[in-house]
């Protein structure tokens, strides 16, 4: 006996079709960051009669900020991961004397002596990860104390003196510029600018615009929504012109500095890491939600534990520059380093709760907050007005991402 087949009224399925780009609009939580960064570079650049962005004070901000901007990378990690790190200017004092003692009291030939120096940061990242990882006691407590501990031993080492000259290698990654293997090249009322420095400017531009499209090009084949094309062009548009400006500023004065191209390399590796890879995201997903996490598999402590040993390597690389530029490791190295990479992660548009950031936000927040350092400085503002600023941006950059959190769910609610 068949039956014969029924009618259950539902409409055949519709094929899927590709969402179109979405209208223009403005997201000010990934954005705003870099909206207000535009907005402080005019404002100073009006206020010190274009003196901030002279080729010369330019390339000043990017040397003397270089250490913070390193930290800034390993804090942005442990923030997203929900912890914090307050002794990370510490460890910058213990590595540079370590450094220093290897180097010139030792006379330790300067690649074994970097080496070394970076292995004791990654010792003392895994002294403090184990503690905060595999025997749970909260990472505000562990790196306050190794704060306090870890000032002492620099104290100890440096036997409350300075430690100097280092070898030139040293100071070169710390203070050097690239050679201009090609000449300069005229650019009219501009004057001449390094060849090499200009290549270079073009391959990053060129870089970031074959990134950005296969990026766009993944979305739509994932059936996302993605910005239409004449406002995708403009916002690349805008950032090529940045780049190039800086570019051919930087190579107006004595080319790019060498420790420009080293924070480069780590932007991009970090940045790939947090994008592309699984221990990337892992580390959202610890911040994001850590018992989701632990039902899912991720191995929250190992995760923990490797992004302080990652936080005491690049703390050790920030002590040796700063050890650098210097000439000398002194006992009060890295004096509250650790708070302007903290800032920085914070403007930059990480979460106080964890699992929201990027590495190119920790150093965008960096800047910011360097080039208030060296604004301020230009018009002769007093130091304390300087922390007042300082402190009064991170406190409205926290209350913005509160805000737009606050606003997103109240939507997403109603």
């Amino acid at each position: 006996m068949s039956t014969a087949p029924t009618d259950t009224g539902a409409p055949p399925a519709a094929p899927l079709e590709v969402k179109p780009p979405r209208r223009i609009s403005f997201n000010p939580r990934q954005s705003g960051i870099y909206v207000a960064f535009a907005l402080i570079v005019v404002l100073f650049s009006f206020l010190t009669g274009g003196a901030l962005l002279e080729p010369q004070n330019i390339s000043n901000i990017i040397v003397q900020n270089s250490y913070v901007l390193i930290l800034a990378i390993g804090m942005i990690l442990i923030i997203i991961a929900g912890h914090i790190d307050l002794s990370a200017g510490s460890v910058v004092a213990l590595t540079g004397a370590i450094a220093a003692v290897l180097m010139v009291n030792l006379h330790v030939p300067w690649p074994l002596a970097l080496i070394i120096t970076l292995i004791a940061g990654a010792a003392i990242g895994a002294w403090q990860g184990y503690w905060i990882a595999y025997f749970g006691i909260p990472a505000f407590i562990v790196t306050l104390a190794g704060m306090l501990a870890f000032r002492a031993l620099t104290l100890s080492v440096l036997g409350n003196q300075g430690i100097g000259p280092f070898p030139d290698p040293i100071r070169t990654l710390s203070n050097g510029f690239t050679d201009g293997y090609l000449g300069n090249v005229a650019l009219g009322p501009l004057g001449g600018a390094d060849l090499v420095s200009l290549l270079v400017g073009i391959v990053a531009v060129a870089g970031i615009g074959v990134t950005q499209w296969r990026k766009r090009s993944a979305r739509m084949g994932y059936l996302q929504e993605v910005d239409p094309l004449p406002l995708f062009l403009l916002k690349f548009g805008g950032a090529g012109v940045i780049v190039l400006c800086v570019v051919v500023q930087l190579a107006r004065f004595k080319n790019l500095p060498w420790v420009l191209v080293l924070l480069t390399v780590l932007v991009l590796a970090y940045s790939l890491v947090m994008t592309r890879a699984v221990f990337g995201r892992h580390i959202y997903a610890v911040g994001g939600n850590l018992q989701a996490a632990t039902l899912s598999g991720v191995k929250v402590k190992s995760v923990t534990f490797w992004i302080f040993v990652n936080m005491g390597v690049l703390a050790a690389l920030a002590g040796v520059i700063f050890a650098g530029r210097l000439n000398q490791a002194g006992p009060t190295a890295g004096n509250a380093f650790e708070l302007d990479a903290i800032a920085a992660a914070f403007i930059g548009g990480a979460a106080v709760q964890g699992g929201v950031g990027k590495v190119v936000g920790a150093i965008t927040g960096g800047l910011i907050m360097a080039v208030i350092n060296n604004g301020m400085s230009l018009i002769g503002a007093p130091s304390e007005r300087v922390m007042l600023v300082k402190g009064l941006v991170l406190l409205a950059a926290v209350a913005f991402d509160v805000w737009t959190k606050r606003r997103t769910g109240g939507l997403k609610a109603g």
